[in-house]
């Protein structure tokens, strides 16, 4: 009689209260929440490339393990999902992990933005 292995999704279950360990008064859910809801930011991102961080196959393998907030039940959680997950997905390649350190990609990305922005509460009125 053969028993199939469990599927590994690479994804974290749903947020259960109360049976999760607290991190500095914090939820691992939480802790992710807060650092994907950052990579939203093009500042935080060149921020990330100075340090080195962008460089790290582990940091990388944490950048790929968090694709799971682009799936439900995770997204309905980001309050910006739109930047959080194109930079999210733009993190996955090499190349932007690299050309992250440019200001003048930072600058793009922010006048994409904001761009953005005007363009949505355009469409609102």
């Amino acid at each position: 009689m053969a028993t199939t292995a469990p599927e590994q999704t690479g994804s974290p279950p749903p947020p259960q209260s109360g049976d999760e360990p607290v991190y500095g008064g914090f939820t691992r859910f939480e802790i992710e929440l807060e650092f994907v809801q950052s990579l939203a930011n093009p500042l935080y991102l060149n921020h990330l490339a100075t340090q080195k961080l962008l460089t790290r196959p582990d940091f990388v393998a944490y950048l790929a393990y968090l694709q799971y907030w682009s799936r439900p039940p995770y997204l309905k959680y980001l309050m910006y999902p739109g930047p959080t997950l194109k930079h999210l997905e733009l993190l996955q390649q090499e190349q932007f992990r690299t050309d992250i350190i440019s200001p003048d990609l930072v600058q793009r990305l922010i006048d994409e933005g904001m761009k953005a922005a005007v363009d949505w509460h355009r469409s609102d009125a």
